[in-house]
């Protein structure tokens, strides 16, 4: 694993702090786990040899043959009983604390997508970020859920299992050990290989979610300009190339299938050979053999797990690469530290209240540096003056005001609001403080109400007079008792909607 990999890691387990009890649970569940499920072929193989006068167990030989195996069954019945319960147990521990893991990384991804400046969200597709905040964050809570806790109880498995064949049958237990050695190299430079491929088919999950996205938030441009069949055709590319990095993941998933699989048929026709050849030698009893057999059928199968969950860990890797992007993304729109007069005038409020002077000084802007909009520009606004701002389009109208918004950061300059630089204002202060009549419409889901308050606390009284101005049209459904049961309508009047 790489040093950025673990670093990310890292970063996600204060995350994992709530729920260190049922974590510890769970750790603490996979010794008495593993142990029941290794007990089980021991108990089979030890039944046939009592059947066949073989030596058993020392605490089974004063007993008759029908109480040891009467013991045998019983001690079966309850080693499946425990290894079912507990594994119950584990599982709805495990998926519980991943649910709450990605509650709250989602949360915060979304929190810092919204703290991202409007530079960050105009290089960014709409649908590259949903992806992120879905299906990256979903593919983490796998991970974890049945991944990296699984991981480790089939390591304890294997282990325990192990140790119980060599110390009933050092040789037999060696020579299967030493076959899955080979097995798990070519399986982790697989897994490698898997990496780079999933991460290929997050990127393009991305592009085909952002396409998606764009042709049905524009599908009124789409049909307008007649570009059904253009746009169809880039995105029948997008999915073919969506399709190919899925087949390259399945590519190796599938071969590292199959290679457990071929081994494991190896291991057990070499356990049945061998073990044959001892068996007819006197060296070993038909019950040892069968015990080994069951065991080197269970010896693959945390080995299949594994690569089951490699897979799944891969893919995690891979979100949490992706999720770590977004997260390590500078948040641009930062506040200078207050000085006296700032924090009086939040304090008080009164300044911003009474006056509303705006002072750009030298004030450079541009979206792309090869391209600027403003440059060195100087005005002052004084309290109480009305100014329109003419100009063609382009001309850096809408930009003003985005910068005195703070929706973005001038590269020169400063901007001044009642003398307060307004780096120095909180930016939920400065913006509670500006009023802005939006030139595009945007509504919300939900109804009429809560898009009418938005940031404000106003009650349903104070919004009566406003909801009887408008059109009923507007307003299907609307009940005199219940301002805020009017639904949102899908089209407003004049220009269409755009809803979320």
């Amino acid at each position: 694993m790489a040093k950025r990999d673990r670093q990310r890691l890292v970063r996600l387990l204060p995350y994992l702090g709530r729920d260190r009890k049922r974590l510890l649970l769970t750790l603490v569940l996979l010794i008495p786990v593993a142990g029941a499920a290794a007990v089980q072929p021991l108990l089979v193989g030890q039944a046939i040899s009592a059947l066949r006068q073989e030596p058993v167990l020392a605490w089974l030989e004063p007993m008759s043959l029908s109480g040891q195996l009467r013991t045998l069954v019983l001690l079966l019945l309850v080693a499946v009983l425990i290894r079912l319960g507990l594994q119950g147990l584990q599982s709805f521990n495990v998926q519980a604390v991943g649910q709450r893991l990605t509650a709250r990384i989602r949360n915060d991804l979304f929190a810092h997508a919204m703290d991202l400046s409007l530079r960050f969200h105009d290089r960014t597709p709409v649908g590259k970020l949903l992806t992120r905040l879905t299906s990256d964050v979903d593919a983490l809570a796998e991970v974890f859920g049945s991944g990296a806790v699984g991981l480790l109880a089939d390591l304890v498995t294997l282990l325990v299992i192990a140790g119980t064949m060599i110390a009933i049958e050092p040789r037999l237990g060696v020579l299967l050990l030493a076959v899955q050695l080979p097995v798990t190299l070519t399986m982790l430079w697989l897994q490698k290989r898997y990496r780079k491929a999933n991460y290929r088919v997050r990127e393009e999950l991305s592009q085909l979610n952002a396409d998606l996205q764009e042709n049905l938030q524009g599908l009124e441009v789409v049909q307008m300009f007649r570009r059904e069949s253009h746009n169809s055709a880039r995105f029948s590319r997008t999915a073919d190339a969506y399709r190919s990095a899925v087949n390259g993941t399945i590519f190796y998933d599938s071969s590292i299938s199959a290679l457990i699989e071929w081994v494991s048929l190896g291991a057990i026709s070499l356990v049945l050979a061998l073990g044959g050849w001892m068996v007819t030698a006197g060296a070993m009893g038909l019950g040892t053999l069968t015990t080994f057999i069951l065991y080197s059928q269970r010896l693959f199968d945390p080995l299949r797990q594994l690569a089951e969950r490699f897979t799944q860990i891969q893919g995690g890797l891979t979100a949490v690469e992706r999720i770590g992007e977004l997260l390590e993304e500078p948040i641009e729109i930062q506040e200078l530290p207050l000085n006296q007069r700032s924090a009086a005038a939040i304090r008080t409020g009164s300044e911003m209240s009474s006056a509303g002077e705006v002072v750009f000084e030298n004030v450079s802007f541009a979206y792309r540096a090869d391209d600027p909009i403003l440059t060195d520009l100087s005005f002052r606004i004084a309290p109480g003056e009305h100014v329109a701002l003419v100009g063609p389009t382009g001309s850096g109208k809408t930009t003003i005001i985005r910068l005195l918004c703070r929706l973005y950061e001038p590269q020169q300059g400063r901007i001044l609001l009642d003398g307060v630089d307004i780096r120095e204002l909180p930016i939920p202060t400065l913006r509670q403080r500006l009023g802005v009549v939006l030139q595009d419409t945007f509504l919300f889901s939900g109804n009429v109400a809560d898009n009418l308050r938005l940031d404000g606390s106003v009650s349903d009284a104070e919004l009566e007079p406003l909801l009887d101005r408008l059109p009923a049209a507007l307003l299907p459904g609307r009940r005199a008792a219940d301002p805020a049961g009017a639904p949102v309508p899908t089209r407003s009047r004049g220009a269409p909607a755009r809803r979320h």
